[in-house]
């Protein structure tokens, strides 16, 4: 029964790291984008969806919707979705940050609790909680990963880093470019190029 709770409780601080990792990804690619044209940003590109505004818009339905399915109750998700970008954005965000406040208040239990919604023309369907909330994160990662690829089709090559390792080290680990200066190596820096991050050598730790 020791086990079963501890491994529980390691789930849960597992999911609210990843949560935290989503709103800061999330974030940085937000900061990134509201550098660039908007106009560009709704310029068509071959993608699932054709273009930057229509996948960023996606995301936030598809996280809407599967929030609705764990029981996330919220006025925002009630409301219309605005075709503007900085709405789309500012959507996205607080998405991101309800959904994090969320897990920050779940028990143990409640991961492995199953979520029950209708799904059209295929019924009742059942998934336990911590399946859905990972689908809500891995779906982020993909579609971010779009957005990226749309921008290089529009010479947008300046994105930032997105990656979990780098939010581990970057966040998680803040006394890493201390070590890294007191070791002679590389950085890592907060730049949008990936190179100096890439540039450590893991193997001098």
């Amino acid at each position: 029964m020791l086990h079963a709770t501890t491994h529980n409780d390691a789930l849960l601080s597992h999911f609210q790291e990843l949560t935290a990792y989503h709103v800061w990804a999330l974030t940085r690619i937000a900061d990134w984008l509201r550098t660039k044209p908007g106009l560009l940003l709704e310029n068509r590109a071959s993608s699932s969806f054709p273009g930057i505004k229509a996948t960023l818009l996606h995301m936030v339905e598809v996280e809407r919707e599967w929030m609705g399915h764990l029981g996330v109750s919220h006025s925002l998700l009630q409301e219309g979705l605005e075709d503007e970008l900085e709405a789309i954005l500012d959507s996205l965000l607080e998405q991101g940050r309800l959904l994090q406040d969320y897990v920050g208040k779940l028990s143990t239990d409640a991961l492995e609790t199953e979520c029950s919604w209708q799904l059209l023309l295929a019924g009742e369907m059942n998934l336990a909680r911590k399946d859905i909330l990972q689908h809500c994160i891995n779906h982020s990662v993909y579609h971010r990963g779009q957005v990226v690829t749309i921008g290089h089709q529009l010479g947008l090559k300046d994105a930032p880093l997105t990656d979990y390792l780098f939010y581990c080290l970057k966040v998680k680990k803040p006394d890493l470019q201390t070590r890294e200066q007191e070791r002679g190596g590389s950085r890592v820096t907060d730049d949008t190029s990936r190179r100096p991050f890439l540039a450590i050598n893991f193997f001098n730790r």
